[in-house]
């Protein structure tokens, strides 16, 4: 019973997102599909480069759903059993997205939907949520037109900006976000006041927070005046407001706060509010440091 009203749930679910979707289609049928106002250049899914919601020709998608081989579903096609949207498809080459409903035999087709991998440079003013019950702005209010449910990897807090990623690849957000890996992310922070050497040497120390002592960072003095100084925080653990705690627990409260680099990935070239694709071979190097937790050399 609870297994049946699981589906029940997920398919009026899955006819939401493909009602939603057509009727966009329609509506911007100039605009290809992944390319609204935060997308920047072509997106890329994992190993090969393609648009998002781009359509595949059916027997290639009945193939990768494990229906059949290539060529045993095209024969299914042409004996009339594959049904696209309530339609018999007799041709082959028909071309399908993942909102089309397909039928093989009157079974419904269970879609495997994309891995998706995003860079997105964050705004102040957005929580790293994928809702809030508040009615607040959430990022993912910047990337709606993926087609694909995405969500943050780690937070940035409300005043934070910067570069997050979001990905609904869950065991790679695993691996970025546990300190067991440690991926190290680098941020800007602009503290008030003058620091001195020796605060600067308890931040790469670590230093003691009410829910743990933090692990050794590189941290390096960029900028200094008698109200305020520029610091580049590394760290390769992710505590709650960490970067503010630790600035602060050294008596220097942090103005604003900017995360610029995840690993080998920066916020090159990308305005804020904006978002790209990582590239096939960013998603490679990404999955290789996350397993170790060192950087890998460019392909």
């Amino acid at each position: 019973m609870e297994e049946k009203c699981a589906w029940s749930t997920y398919n009026k679910y899955m006819a939401r997102r493909r009602s939603a979707f057509l009727s966009q289609r329609r509506i911007s049928s100039t605009e290809p599909p992944g390319h609204g106002p935060g997308h920047v250049g072509q997106p890329h899914l994992e190993g090969r480069r393609c648009c998002l919601l781009s359509e595949e020709r059916l027997q290639k998608v009945m193939a990768r759903a494990g229906v059949a081989s290539r060529r045993r579903c095209e024969a299914l096609i042409r004996a009339g059993r594959v049904k696209v949207n309530g339609t018999t498809v007799t041709r082959l080459g028909t071309k399908v997205s993942p909102w089309d409903k397909i039928q093989v035999d009157g079974q419904d087709l269970v879609w495997r939907e994309p891995k998706v991998y995003l860079l997105l440079n964050k705004p102040r003013g957005y929580l790293s949520t994928v809702h809030d019950p508040h009615g607040r702005a959430t990022v993912i209010d910047l990337v709606k037109d993926v087609g694909v449910r995405v969500y943050p990897v780690g937070r940035l807090d409300l005043e934070t900006e910067g570069l997050l990623l979001l990905t609904n690849d869950g065991e790679l957000t695993h691996r970025l976000t546990h300190p067991r890996y440690k991926v190290p992310k680098t941020y800007l922070a602009v503290v008030q006041g003058a620091v001195p050497p020796e605060a600067i040497n308890r931040l790469r120390r670590g230093v003691a927070l009410e829910d743990g002592r933090t692990a050794p960072a590189q941290v390096k003095l960029l900028g200094s005046s008698r109200d305020t100084s520029t610091l580049e925080i590394t760290i390769r653990e992710g505590k709650k407001r960490q970067v503010r705690r630790m600035c602060q627990a050294v008596g220097h409260l942090v103005i604003s706060l900017r995360r610029t680099r995840v690993g080998f990935l920066t916020l090159k070239g990308l305005k804020k509010g904006r978002y790209r694709h990582l590239a096939p071979g960013e998603i490679r190097r990404l999955k290789q440091l996350a397993g170790s937790g060192t950087l890998q050399e460019e392909d």
